[in-house]
């Protein structure tokens, strides 16, 4: 271990990620130990800037990192690192070339979201749950995008798309579609 409790390389390196357990995400650049670690920052950056979430709307969250990448949020403090299965909501995926929402997180702050969300019709979004894709026209920007559909005059999230050509695909884990 370093100074700061951050677990080194087995070659006595650069502090490495850990796969059994939370290691909660530094605040800033300079806080970093761990290389490719995202911030506190940067995360809350991207979200405002893909779906502009206002920044105000994570302040009670502390962000955690699970292995390489895996990014969940906990509405609670604590100290870390912290050795458990599941800690909070997961959020985000950072460890590739795109950071990828998770349906999780899209449909906890996507209420909030004011750009790149794709609001679906009652047909569409049967189909978007169910797994399917849509040929769909759209002017915003392409890349991982929030599906949502009006319920009771209000638009709500549905889950994360990845929009590309024309083509909306549903990223609703296999787990959680559903065929109405």
């Amino acid at each position: 271990m370093n100074d700061s409790g951050v677990p080194l390389a087995p070659d006595g390196g650069e502090p490495e990620n850990r796969s059994d357990r939370f290691e909660r995400l530094p605040a800033t650049e300079p806080e970093r130990r761990v290389p490719g670690r995202p911030t506190r920052d940067a995360v809350v950056e991207w979200w405002s800037e893909r779906f502009d979430i206002d920044p105000a709307t994570f302040s009670a969250y502390t962000f955690w990192e699970k292995g390489a990448g895996r990014v969940w949020a906990l509405h609670h403090t604590l100290t870390g690192p912290v050795a458990v299965e599941s800690l909070g909501l997961p959020i985000l995926r950072t460890r590739q070339e795109f950071w990828k929402p998770t349906t999780n997180a899209a449909q906890r702050f996507g209420t909030e979201a004011t750009r790149n969300v794709i609001e679906l019709d009652g047909a569409a979004a049967k189909r978007f749950v169910a797994g399917e894709d849509h040929d769909i026209e759209w002017d915003g920007d392409w890349g991982y995008v929030i599906a949502a559909h009006r319920l009771a005059g209000e638009l709500e999230p549905i889950g994360v798309g990845l929009y590309t050509y024309g083509t909306l695909q549903s990223m609703v884990p296999k787990g959680r579609r559903r065929d109405f």
